[in-house]
């Protein structure tokens, strides 16, 4: 199986705004967004992904077909160092679910942005919280902290690590 995570250009901003409304189908067992009057939810910062530096867009493939996509940016909630990397969106088709495809796709994207790393879950996202408890803790070795976060800004765990030193390998 060949895995790639590939950055998505202007012009395949189409395809991953498809992706978002399946990711965000997915997530509406769990949180209370509803669709639009065209039946869309959206997703208000897309065209960021492509206007603003610190944003940075992937898609997934498996075996060159479309599995996924990786939203990633410097918007965290802990870290007031400039540089941190956060992980805002992460999403991998149903169909490619628990075949180690995520934890891949992490690696992968963990390794391009060496330095400090938020990954927040929402409280009532549970798969999540153990998918990422799982692929941080094998990353770092279990060398990560994660605290929980109950304001105005965000309502679940946090889990932050640094990968720059090389004491990951």
């Amino acid at each position: 199986m060949k895995i790639e995570v590939v950055k998505a250009a202007q012009q395949q901003k189409s395809v991953l705004c498809n992706l978002m409304e399946l990711y965000q189908y997915d997530l509406s067992e769990i949180e209370a967004k509803d669709v639009d009057v065209y039946g869309l939810f959206g997703y208000r910062y897309l065209d960021s992904y492509w206007t603003e530096p610190e944003r940075h867009p992937f898609l997934i493939k498996v075996d060159d077909k479309l599995a996924g996509f990786v939203l990633v940016n410097q918007h965290t909630y802990l870290h007031q160092d400039n540089h941190a990397m956060s992980i805002a969106e992460f999403f991998i088709l149903k169909k490619y679910r628990s075949q180690g495809i995520g934890k891949q796709v992490a690696t992968q994207i963990f390794d391009q942005f060496p330095g400090s790393w938020e990954v927040r879950q929402t409280a009532f996202n549970l798969g999540a919280q153990a998918f990422w408890g799982k692929v941080i803790s094998q990353y770092t070795n279990g060398v990560f902290n994660e605290v929980f976060l109950n304001d105005r800004r965000w309502h679940g765990p946090i889990k932050t690590f640094n990968n720059s030193d090389n004491l990951l390998t």
